[in-house]
């Protein structure tokens, strides 16, 4: 029940009501859709690593929405679980549809015991062989940190199928180094936060040199996430970041490069 005696309390849960009704709608209409942004080679910026794919919806007017808008909202309710569903879905779909294609689906802590996403990982695992090795499966640090034993249980088993995992948003969460030595991420994605304005930021330089230092100790790949402008990115490859994420090197799409390129008749 809304308080009513608390403006900011009332305006707070209107507005999450209202995103609900949004993603309850996209759900029920099949409104979901992924947008797909590079991740480079730091060494190499012209060098594609893999493609994060990020969930979208739509709204009453068509209007995309981005899972910032929502994703705080769902992330604890029965419609979190269902787009994570969806997600790792089209994901898988979109794998099988393109053999050259690495992508990295998302997913909450709170799916692996949803029965409806593992089922689908199943399948699509069954369907075409070679997607595990091509898949890789974001997990927030704050996510893992909510269950960690099942995290660490879950990585090793599907690590032994191929999948690459990658803790997402590392900085901004409060992983405890005990588990950070048993999750076994393979990759480390560093939180925007110590990103943007590196070049000119000693302090944040000191801490992702430190952060990069602890991921090669444990044998993780390294992603800068947020990185906008080339003196970042200039700095963060001195600094020894493997790969890059940003707008820097393309904004999300939902109309990705290969797409266009199925769309082409075969020539005679």
């Amino acid at each position: 029940m809304m308080n009513a005696h608390n403006p900011l309390d009332l305006a707070v849960e209107t507005r999450d009501l209202r995103v609900l009704e949004t993603v309850r709608r996209a759900i029920r209409h099949r409104q979901v859709m992924l947008a797909f942004q590079p991740v480079v080679q730091s060494r190499r910026t012209d060098q594609v690593a893999y493609h994060e794919a990020l969930i979208r919806v739509l709204d009453e007017t068509g209007r995309v929405v981005p899972a910032k808008e929502f994703i705080l909202a769902v992330e604890e309710t029965e419609h979190g679980r269902m787009l994570d569903c969806i997600a790792l879905e089209k994901g898988l779909a979109e794998l099988a549809r393109e053999p050259g294609l690495r992508i990295a689906v998302n997913m909450s802590a709170r799916s692996i015991g949803y029965r409806k996403w593992m089922r689908t990982l199943s399948r699509g695992l069954d369907h075409d062989p070679t997607v595990a090795e091509r898949l890789i499966l974001e997990i927030t640090e704050t996510s893992a940190m909510l269950v960690p034993e099942l995290v660490i249980r879950f990585m090793g088993d599907l690590q032994n199928r191929g999948i690459t995992f990658a803790m997402d948003d590392f900085g901004s969460g409060y992983t405890a180094l005990r588990h950070f030595k048993d999750f076994s991420f393979d990759i480390l994605k560093i939180d925007g936060q110590f990103i943007r304005g590196i070049a000119t930021d000693a302090d944040n330089q000191v801490l992702t040199r430190a952060i990069i230092s602890i991921a090669e100790q444990f044998d993780m790949y390294t992603v800068a996430e947020s990185v906008e402008h080339p003196e970042d990115a200039a700095c963060l490859a001195a600094l020894g970041i493997d790969c890059m994420q940003g707008y820097l090197f393309g904004a999300p799409t939902v109309a990705p490069a290969w797409r266009e390129r199925q769309k082409r008749p075969v020539s005679a």
